[in-house]
């Protein structure tokens, strides 16, 4: 393993009921002006607005609401809640929804605090922000684990690059399951992809050697396999979505990066075709997954072997290293069309909204195979020449 620091995560209040217990013990101390977070306005729909509301009110707090958050936060979106916030003097945000309404706040966090323009800053600069406005996540899409960290992936539309960056870290994080639980199949199924490709994203990173944090994960990625056609088979099963949640969180919270340089080459490859397309992140790396790993299985071969052993439980008997680690890439692509997730860029294209930018369009991959960020943490690097194959090998 390699040498680390761990600073912990946010508070975590988990389980039925977890709203009311963190913001009776949370708001007393927070800022007098919040700003109230969301997306598109389904929390008015399944009651958590009002349930958020009433105890805001509770404690006497001005409340400034910021809505419409997108599945694929952009920086105007960052910039128009920043301005929020100075103008109306919030000292604390509470975001209410998925990772992308928990990214943009981290974010809005960040730039609220800041003369310059925090893409230029971190992006061109190289210099990252170290003051907040007081962060509070309250969960309502399982999936991402954004509530445990402090980076956050947004959409610059004008320069067309979905990016990673470095903003503010939840102080405390509610997980209700119940909440997940009138999120549509669809989503939540590309949720909990997103979580077992987050698991795989680290697993994958160097060091290959056998390590527990690799131990750990292979554990959560089982129970993310077996909740997650758990949840197809039972929708309404409280206990199968508390797993799967706490999976999220587990594989965002920095305990299974413990010693390891991640990898993320696919995370990477799938923003770049989000940034041009916008399409559902979850089902974007299912489609890429499985194209890349057959790319890299010859230069991990060992650890690709193991994944399938430990992880889809194929017997090595009769099979060398080689035909092993195929085999374990073949269930990943197999368990992908079961749970109903696009195995192609064909197939997710028609799951896009109408009018998006055309997924299959070799022009098109070609600006997002040349635009992609190559990783260190991967088997080995990849060129933007072998991306591109990628890519187009998905069609």
């Amino acid at each position: 393993m390699k040498t680390f620091q761990y600073s912990g995560m946010p508070v975590v209040y988990f389980g039925e009921g977890a709203l009311k217990t963190a913001l009776e013990k949370e708001l007393p101390a927070a800022g007098s002006n919040v700003l109230l977070a969301y997306g598109g306005g389904s929390i008015k729909k399944n009651g958590i607005y009002d349930e958020v509301m009433e105890l805001l009110g509770r404690f006497g707090k001005k409340v400034t609401e910021f809505s419409g958050i997108m599945a694929n936060p952009t920086y105007a979106k960052v910039q128009e809640g920043a301005a929020l916030v100075r103008g109306n003097g919030v000292d604390f945000i509470l975001a209410v929804g998925g990772g992308s309404v928990i990214d943009c706040c981290k974010i809005v966090s960040a730039q609220a605090k800041m003369d310059e323009d925090i893409w230029k800053a971190e992006f061109t600069d190289h210099v990252y922000p170290k003051e907040f406005v007081p962060l509070g996540a309250v969960t309502t899409v399982s999936g991402t684990g954004s509530e445990m960290n402090n980076g956050a992936v947004i959409t610059n539309e004008e320069e067309k690059k979905k990016n990673g960056m470095g903003g503010a870290m939840a102080s405390f994080a509610v997980l209700d399951p119940a909440y997940t639980l009138t999120v549509p199949m669809r989503q939540a199924v590309s949720g909990a992809f997103d979580t077992l490709s987050h698991c795989m994203e680290t697993y994958f990173g160097k060091p290959a050697e056998n390590n527990v944090s690799d131990e750990i994960n292979e554990a959560v990625m089982r129970n993310v396999i077996r909740n997650l056609r758990a949840m197809i088979a039972d929708p309404q099963d409280i206990g199968v979505r508390s797993e799967l949640m706490w999976d999220s969180s587990m594989a965002e919270n920095g305990i299974l990066k413990l010693g390891k340089q991640t990898d993320f080459q696919s995370h990477m490859i799938e923003h770049q075709l989000g940034a041009y397309t916008d399409c559902n992140h979850g089902q974007g790396l299912a489609v890429i997954h499985p194209a890349v790993y057959r790319h890299l299985a010859g230069d991990n071969t060992a650890k690709f072997a193991r994944f399938a052993s430990a992880v889809w439980g194929i017997s090595p008997e009769g099979k060398t290293q080689e035909e092993l680690a195929q085999a374990g890439i073949d269930a990943l692509a197999a368990f992908i069309r079961e749970i109903g997730l696009p195995s192609t860029l064909t197939q997710l294209k028609q799951n896009l909204r109408p009018g998006s930018p055309d997924p299959t369009d070799r022009e098109l991959l070609r600006k997002a195979a040349d635009s992609t960020i190559v990783t260190p943490g991967c088997a080995r690097a990849l060129t933007h020449d072998e991306i591109y194959q990628i890519l187009t090998e998905c069609i």
